[in-house]
């Protein structure tokens, strides 16, 4: 999308001007989430692999998870992961 803009080729005192629109594609899961099963008091990693980078939102429920000593978010380049430390029961 920040190649979008007005292109312009000069040649002497003649120039022809372009307009270039880029549409951006839809962000797609290139890998989804895996159901997990895990001991308590262990941590899990859930993570999903996106088809470019995009920023991303853990939910468990509609609760919006914001990081903490529980919930660790890393995403490097297009993998979002969620690490869930110290896992109880009322977790699942």
């Amino acid at each position: 999308e920040s190649d979008a803009g007005d292109y312009t080729c000069v040649c002497g005192d003649k120039q022809s001007t372009a307009a270039l629109a880029v549409h951006a594609l839809p962000v797609l899961f290139k890998e989804e989430l895996k159901n997990e099963e895990v001991q308590e008091g262990a941590s899990v990693s859930l993570r999903c692999e996106l088809t470019k980078a995009a920023p991303v939102q853990w939910k468990i429920g509609s609760k919006m998870l914001k990081a903490s000593d529980k919930y660790q978010m890393r995403q490097p380049g297009t993998t979002a992961e969620l690490v869930i430390h110290d896992l109880e029961v009322k977790d699942a």
